[in-house]
């Protein structure tokens, strides 16, 4: 049991807890909620209170969030030496490949495949994906599992490194951006991404290219983190959905949460005969 349990039970009353190998790899999952499931990737540190209240209302709106735990701990707030510690153990780590280019990280086929578990096991149209941060981009390779219907890529920020090359990169192969693409197109899919506009790590060069990949199919949310803006977000801001959100009605990072939900809500829990 984790020393932050009492934390996880705060925020995510009934959660449980069980372990999920495919694809040589093997990692903890929690699980709460019931209805079609929401996949919840933790960005750095790991799942940390603000992960788990931002899962805590995706289950609000009728669904089961599956938050597998592929670093950190459950419930540990976010520090700078835990967050270092987490982002060198990561970063070193073959399943996530954060330094490749032109290249899709292991643990996709891993998260691919627990998708279609959840699928399997809640029902539903399908299954909502969300990445953040280290984990942004997963959801793009997860649309090779059928099962995904509504992903979410907020801040997306691998590969890491210089350059505009891997500011541009999808952290996907070849083939399997054609493929996302080709799914995207023939089962009439968006995919929902958010950045601030001066965010370092999920630069506007990789939203570029989700463009050029999927074309309006791409739903770009972009939050004027500019020195000045009217909002007064700090020019440094980079969590949309947790550390930088501003929970007040009409703050942009609140418009972005409200617009996740509702894209999630819309493709996962709405009745089958609405309009697209």
């Amino acid at each position: 049991m984790s020393k932050h349990h009492a934390d996880v039970e705060a925020l995510l009353p009934g959660s449980r807890r069980f372990t999920f190998a495919d694809a040589g790899l093997t990692f903890p999952v929690v699980v709460a909620g019931e209805g079609p499931a929401v996949i919840v990737m933790a960005e750095m540190p790991g799942i940390t209170p603000a992960v788990l209240a931002f899962a805590e209302r995706v289950r609000a709106l009728g669904c089961s969030v599956w938050l597998p735990v592929l670093f950190g701990e459950v419930g540990r707030p976010l520090g700078p030496a835990y967050l270092a510690s987490s982002l060198r153990t990561a970063c070193v780590a073959r399943e996530f490949a954060a330094f490749a280019t032109g290249k899709t990280a292991p643990v996709t086929r891993w998260l691919r495949a627990l998708a279609h578990h959840a699928h399997a096991e809640c029902g539903g149209p399908g299954v909502g994906a969300i990445g953040m941060c280290f984990t942004g981009g997963f959801a793009l390779g997860m649309l090779l599992d059928e099962s995904v219907v509504a992903p979410v890529l907020s801040q997306p920020s691998l590969p890491i490194g210089p350059g505009r090359r891997r500011a541009a990169d999808l952290h996907l192969s070849p083939d399997d951006a054609d493929a996302v693409a080709a799914r995207v197109e023939r089962d009439d899919l968006q995919v929902l991404g958010l950045r601030f506009s001066c965010d370092r790590l999920a630069r506007a060069e990789r939203f570029g290219s989700l463009r050029d990949l999927l074309g309006d199919r791409f739903i770009g949310v972009e939050i004027d983190s500019s020195r000045g803006n009217d909002a007064g977000i700090p020019l440094v801001a980079h969590s949309v959905l947790t550390e930088h959100l501003v929970d007040e009605a009409g703050h942009p990072t609140r418009d972005a949460l409200d617009r996740v939900l509702a894209f999630l809500r819309d493709r996962l829990t709405a009745s089958p005969d609405r309009e697209s």
